[in-house]
């Protein structure tokens, strides 16, 4: 908010300079039409308007009132007062105001005859700067409260992205935990199964193995208990009370590449490594990064050939998604907030996310994830 307000107190200097200079030239003004006498009633009808017009806690209309009667009174030399008068009358909206003291102060000069009268110098002239002044201050007026406007609707945007952005980061954390759950259960579900397979034949197993495998059973139950009780929320648990915990499903960046190509999306599809050599949150990501990808290339440049390159193998998971310019889809809707989410989700992972141009309308989408330190048997990092 600093740079508009750098700009109001500047207005505010310049205009105190302003009308300082104005009163300055109408009391020697007045004291060159008095015999060099600086303190007359003019000077100090010129010292009050200044006051009044640089004050701002005075009732606003006190300023034009005065202005009004000391032009009256002694005409041009205290004009310039009241075209700043005016100017304030017509920036804040009271056109029909200002309009009404130029006409008094103009029929009045006719009945007063000041020394120097408006009407004097040049029939209309001083018709034509109270004119100006006036259309001046509507100018000003509406560019002023122009520039609030677009400066309150910049400060609405940028709070209106900032909550999107963290709108898209809590749906991505939201997911992540969620797939993390699916597949964390699926885990424990085949430890649980496999250790109950077990004990079924406790009899004849050693007795400390058996009481190990009664162990792990409980552990694996329980902890399989806690985690859907942390997370389940996130799942659709109306349609998991009605079938059943569903087994959940890895789904591959292959998938998504024959579903792309069966639509008619152009793929050059490259695969380094085994997916299983990567760990399961990388996959997941994977997946993730390979949609978003296949979803701007339709979006922003459809019917462009598409370059997707993946390595599974240590030490990072890398994926790149690259295509060529190409005619956006009609009716498309850009919201850019897909690459937040994908970018809380790499760097949740330890990774880097890179999307951007990368010549002749083409675009690029990469991301690198590094896979954790291998771990040996007895928990020691190899």
């Amino acid at each position: 908010m600093g740079s508009w307000r750098e700009p109001a107190t500047w207005r505010v200097y310049g205009r105190w300079g302003l009308v300082v200079l104005l009163v300055f030239a109408a009391v020697t003004n007045t004291a060159a039409t008095s015999g060099g006498r600086y303190l007359t009633p003019a000077a100090v009808a010129a010292v009050l308007c200044g006051s009044a017009l640089l004050v701002r806690r005075l009732p606003w209309a006190l300023a034009p009132a005065l202005s009004v009667v000391a032009t009256a009174l002694w005409g041009w030399v205290l004009l310039p007062l009241l075209l700043v008068a005016l100017f304030d009358l017509a920036a804040d909206r009271r056109a029909r105001i200002a309009v009404g003291c130029a006409v008094t102060v103009l029929v009045a000069d006719v009945f007063t005859a000041p020394v120097v009268s408006l009407w004097k110098p040049q029939q209309y002239g001083s018709s034509l700067f109270l004119l100006l002044a006036v259309v001046g201050g509507l100018w000003m007026g509406s560019r002023r409260r122009l520039v609030e406007a677009l400066g309150t609707q910049v400060e609405h945007l940028r709070v209106e992205r900032e909550l999107r952005e963290q709108a898209a980061r809590a749906a991505e954390r939201s997911r992540i935990a969620a797939e993390m759950h699916d597949v964390l259960a699926h885990r424990l579900s085949l430890l649980a199964l496999h250790t109950g397979v077990l004990t079924t034949k406790a009899d004849a197993l050693p007795q400390p193995v058996a009481e190990r495998l009664s162990l792990l059973r409980t552990a694996s139950t329980e902890a399989l208990a806690d985690l859907r009780d942390v997370l389940g929320a996130l799942r659709d648990t109306g349609t998991e009370a009605a079938t059943g915990p569903a087994a959940p499903v890895l789904r591959e960046a292959d998938e998504l590449v024959e579903q792309a190509r069966a639509a008619g999306q152009h793929i050059d599809f490259h695969a380094t490594g085994l997916p299983e050599q990567a760990p399961v949150a990388h996959r997941l990501a994977v997946y993730r990064i390979v949609q978003e990808g296949l979803t701007n290339a339709r979006k922003h440049a459809q019917c462009a050939p598409v370059t997707i390159r993946l390595c599974y193998a240590s030490p990072d998971t890398t994926v790149e998604i690259s295509n060529t310019a190409g005619a956006p889809a009609p009716g498309r809707i850009d919201s850019g907030f897909g690459l937040v989410g994908l970018r809380e989700r790499v760097a949740a992972l330890g990774g880097h996310l890179h999307a951007g141009p990368c010549g002749a309308g083409a675009w690029r989408l990469a991301a690198r994830i590094p896979h954790p330190p291998a771990t040996g048997q007895n928990g020691s990092r190899t």
